[in-house]
């Protein structure tokens, strides 16, 4: 799993700013190996929908896996043929290393792709767009798994993909619908972000990326879809089950172990509606109380049962002493990961010793009230010393959660010595160029909110590639090396850094 730092923050959500004429908004990229036969039909009727239904300046990109056959002759004669047409050569296989490098070559603000043998109806294509186009959303999938979704495909096809959806649901808590359906669709400031953490390079590069935006609170839009199966689909179903599975298990391993810095997808401060202040509560409050009840009970029933287990051969105050330490231990563990968000093992030793002393604490409470109990009473019955512990563990539940809050897990945002994060917002600025992160410009100020010009349209006058005096457009094939994008960056000069501020807002965005 990749934990490697990524380029900054998500920018704030919003539609997407006006472009060159010349910039497609959408690059709909269809990766393909072998598919001599499919790829022209594919590409020409999707070329016709497009031109048909589409508002907008769009490319098609085909990126052809290391085929063998004739298929990258087909992909340039196309090119050749269809100016929104080009073509990519990549020497490896892989259907999610050819995303991840044309995606991040490509200057269009949505990036999408679907599979070659269009098994997906086409007219799902615009409402899929629509809501990255719109700001209203990060990522979109077509799910054939939907209440409204029309799908024609055999009985073992059918069982597969909805047992893969439950083992997804079941171990990574994901919440998306369907997650193999070969019609998705992304922001590029997104993809700039959450690709970097993807490392699957195959079949499962779908689903990583889904389950790590999903923790990462993005949101997904789903279009349901109507869908036919391929009986000539030429994926090999058990390989790529075995495969899916292998991803599932090393995903759900780091997720668990806390070694990807998802919080660096979070959108900027206010963004989203209940990100709103609310004053004289602290930050995070009312989850982590959630979150520290939860630790906290669980905790009690593994002291209580420690204890009993300890009880059996030793004296109250050794059977005490060893659980609460045992339990401080766990309870220090779980709350740093699932209450406090703490990630990573960075600090985990000087948390554990802070734990420590809060245990110290507890274990003055603890011990003091089974003295109490002792100097009142010679003999207690275990039932007694069971609900005096309970009562005292209440009290020292109480002051552990303050003192986890204000002294061992502190929100550092609200120490005013603490440097300020820099996130860097990423925007479309016409005939810009790139600016150093290293080096950002202040906010502007600006007295009312922008005039946006209109999207790129297409010419209202289609080509006709038939034409005699239509000129013939050719497309640079050079080979694609797999990575090559990802090895030098992701440069753009279409793109502007600007910081942003915890507390800078759009004018257009009012609460």
């Amino acid at each position: 799993m990749r934990t490697d730092s990524s380029p900054g923050d998500l920018p704030a959500r919003e539609h997407l700013p006006a472009t060159d004429a010349g910039t497609p908004v959408l690059d709909v990229v269809i990766p393909v190996y072998n598919e001599e036969k499919d790829l022209q039909p594919c590409v020409l009727r999707l070329h016709e929908h497009l031109k048909r239904t589409f508002p907008y300046a769009f490319r098609i990109t085909v990126a052809d896996n290391a085929s063998t056959d004739t298929t990258p002759r087909v992909a340039a004669r196309l090119a050749a043929r269809l100016p929104e047409v080009v073509s990519r050569r990549l020497e490896q296989k892989g259907r999610g290393r050819a995303l991840r490098t044309v995606w991040s070559a490509s200057d269009a603000p949505v990036l999408a792709y679907m599979d070659v043998d269009l098994s997906t109806d086409l007219n799902a294509l615009l409402p899929l767009v629509a809501p990255l186009i719109s700001g209203h959303s990060d990522l979109a999938i077509g799910s054939r798994l939907a209440r409204s979704s029309r799908v024609v495909r055999g009985a073992k096809r059918e069982f597969i993909s909805r047992s893969y959806n439950l083992i997804l649901r079941g171990s990574l808590q994901a919440r998306f619908s369907d997650a193999q359906c070969g019609f998705k669709a992304i922001r590029r400031d997104v993809a700039q972000v959450l690709l970097p953490l993807v490392e699957d390079s195959g079949w499962f590069f779908d689903t990583e990326m889904l389950v790590l935006a999903e923790r990462a609170g993005l949101r997904i839009h789903e279009v349901p879809v109507d869908w036919v199966d391929d009986p000539d689909s030429t994926v090999h179903i058990v390989r790529t089950a075995t495969e899916d599975l292998k991803g599932v298990w090393r995903v759900g391993r780091a997720l668990a172990g806390g070694s990807l810095s998802l919080d660096r997808l979070a959108r900027p401060f206010g963004d989203d509606p209940r990100d709103r202040e609310l004053t004289d509560v602290p930050r995070g409050l009312a989850r982590q109380l959630v979150g520290f009840c939860v630790v906290g009970g669980l905790s009690t029933l593994f002291y209580l049962l420690l204890y009993s287990g300890f009880r059996s051969f030793s004296g109250s105050q050794v059977a005490n002493a060893l659980a609460l330490l045992v339990s401080a231990v766990a309870n220090t563990a779980a709350n740093r990961r699932l209450t406090f968000g703490v990630r990573g093992r960075g600090g985990a030793v000087r948390h554990q010793a802070q734990g420590l002393v809060v245990f110290g604490i507890g274990l003055v409470l603890t011990s003091g009230s089974l003295a109490a109990l002792n100097a009142a009473t010679n003999d207690p019955a275990h039932s007694t010393e069971l609900a005096v512990l309970i009562a005292a563990n209440l009290a020292a539940t109480v002051l552990r959660f303050l003192l986890f809050r204000a002294w061992v897990f502190p929100d550092r945002r609200d120490d005013p010595s603490a440097p300020a994060p820099s996130p860097v917002v990423a925007s479309h600025r016409p005939g810009g160029h790139a600016a150093h992160p290293a080096a950002p410009h202040p906010m502007p100020v600006r007295p009312g909110p922008p005039a946006y010009r209109p999207l790129p349209q297409r010419p209202t006058a289609p080509a006709t590639p038939s034409s005699p005096t239509q000129p013939t457009t050719s497309c640079d094939t050079a080979p694609f090396r797999a990575g090559d994008a990802a090895d030098h960056g992701w440069g753009d000069s279409t793109m502007q850094m600007q910081a942003v501020r915890p507390h800078d807002h759009d004018p257009r965005n009012a609460r």
